[in-house]
């Protein structure tokens, strides 16, 4: 199945579901990863910032943990921008070690982007990219052999429910032999407002980059999405640490997905959930990680204990 014919298949699925969804991984086709550049930028998104602060201040400390005693490399799923990751990278090439960046993203334009800005500023850098949905790389990472630290940062766990996590956590332990680690980066709970302005910004952005999912829908699988007659609605549950994300149909509307060949209804006010992201606590990390075979080494956080980089291995 291609990923035309994969994303065909999930958003008839969502749309067609009672309570209609949308999967947040078709967030990140080049324009909406090009969207979540400027959510990154945002002064009231503050994962960025704090996870910038852990690999720029204590990137050597997570080094001084790994225990590789040959050449490695450093696997990262959802590269992005890779600038929070530029900070490791350094300190390892200025310790003079010996290993390969092989950064993987679903993007083709972000990997371009990446790559150039990687050598560009870290010009002995051993990069070894890949293109594509990384669940699809586990397979020929596994079959290297080659010792790992796989990165997976972000906050990018939170995106997957609990049954979600557990596969892949799953995953991610199929591609990873003993001695291997894993680097996950991890949303810590806090003050709700804090929070609350980091998923519902005043400039629209957020707004804009759910609404991407609507044109990506238009123009990658022929959808008759009118997207001024959607609006955004995001919701922080302090209690369970939840903040849902969601479309909100303005008015009663039929929808036509020409790939499908299917007509979606849509009532007025009706919603279409786009993202869970999810808050933790440090003891819930480490309940996450021995449910899993993983054993925590450390966590490293920001200052403001607002996000944790958590280092596991098996």
């Amino acid at each position: 199945m291609t990923e035309l014919q994969t994303f065909a298949r999930d958003i008839h699925k969502g749309l067609s579901a009672p309570r209609k969804h949308i999967s947040s991984k078709y967030f990140y086709d080049d324009i909406g990863s090009g969207i979540f550049q400027d959510i990154m930028k945002m002064p009231e998104y503050y994962p960025t910032p704090c996870e910038f602060e852990i690999l720029s201040l204590q990137g050597d400390n997570i080094i001084q943990k790994l225990a590789f005693d040959r050449p490695f490399q450093i696997v990262e799923f959802g590269a992005g921008d890779g600038i929070k990751t530029r900070q490791l990278l350094k300190k390892l090439i200025e310790r003079q070690v010996d290993f390969t960046y092989v950064p993987i993203d679903i993007s083709a334009k972000a990997i371009e982007e990446l790559t150039g800005n990687m050598l560009g500023h870290l010009p002995g850098l051993k990069i070894r990219p890949m293109i594509g949905n990384y669940f699809s790389m586990m397979e020929e990472l596994a079959a290297s052999g080659v010792p790992s630290l796989l990165l997976f940062l972000g906050g990018n766990i939170g995106n997957y429910e609990a049954h979600e996590v557990t596969s892949l956590l799953t995953d991610f332990r199929k591609c990873m032999n003993p001695g291997d680690y894993l680097l996950t980066g991890f949303d810590l709970q806090k003050n709700p407002a804090t929070v609350r302005c980091a998923y519902d910004d005043p400039k629209g952005i957020t707004k804009a980059f759910n609404i991407n999912l609507l044109h990506r829908i238009n123009r990658e699988l022929g959808g008759t999405f009118k997207t001024n007659q959607f609006d955004f609605y995001s919701h922080y549950n302090p209690v369970n640490g939840e903040v849902r994300s969601y479309l909100v149909s303005l008015v009663p509307q039929k929808v036509h997905i020409r790939h499908t060949d299917k007509c979606y209804d849509f009532e007025r006010n009706e919603l279409i959930w786009t993202e869970l992201s999810q808050k933790y606590t440090l003891t819930g990390i480490e309940k996450i990680a021995e449910a899993n075979g993983f054993r925590v080494v450390e966590h490293f956080q920001d200052c403001k204990a607002y996000f944790t980089d958590s280092l596991w291995t098996l």
